[in-house]
């Protein structure tokens, strides 16, 4: 597959579930990656030639202020820059929404990901199911895209 015919669209919850729990807890159900907030959220994927490879959601928490979770990208496909573009389409969106900030719970081996994308360590690390998590946030600021890395 050419990771140069990447197509990036929104989607509907329902249709990250198999790929999040793939990814994200193999050896779980598809219970452990659904949301309770998944029907209040906006959802992106990434798809080459129609078959998907990578998802993240995106949820309003308070006016101007975003959290991503589920970003789940096929292990074949990390490296290329699917990751990137995802998150910049989140991005993208908050900003076309106005955001100020974007955060999300990180696991820790993701966190040099997330700096690249030019996100900063908030707060102390926390455990969720046995996994080791920290808070990452980025600020969207509106007059200059070299700001936020992206």
């Amino acid at each position: 597959m050419e990771i140069d015919s990447l197509y990036i669209e929104q989607v509907i919850a329902t249709r990250t579930w198999k790929l999040r729990q793939q990814v994200l807890y193999p050896e779980g159900s598809l219970k452990d990656v659904m949301i309770d907030a998944d029907f209040d959220g906006t959802h992106f994927a990434a798809t080459i030639a129609g078959e998907l490879i990578g998802v993240i959601s995106v949820f309003k928490i308070e006016e101007g202020h975003y959290q991503f979770r589920k970003f789940a990208v096929l292990p074949q496909f990390q490296g290329n820059g699917i990751g990137t573009a995802l998150f910049k389409s989140v991005v993208d969106f908050c900003r076309l929404w106005n955001g100020v900030s974007l955060f999300c719970d990180a696991r820790i081996a993701a966190v040099p990901f997330y700096e690249k994308l030019g996100m900063h360590i908030k707060g102390e690390h926390f455990f969720k199911k046995e996994l080791e998590y920290v808070r990452m946030e980025i600020g969207l600021f509106n007059q200059s895209r070299h700001q936020t890395g992206i």
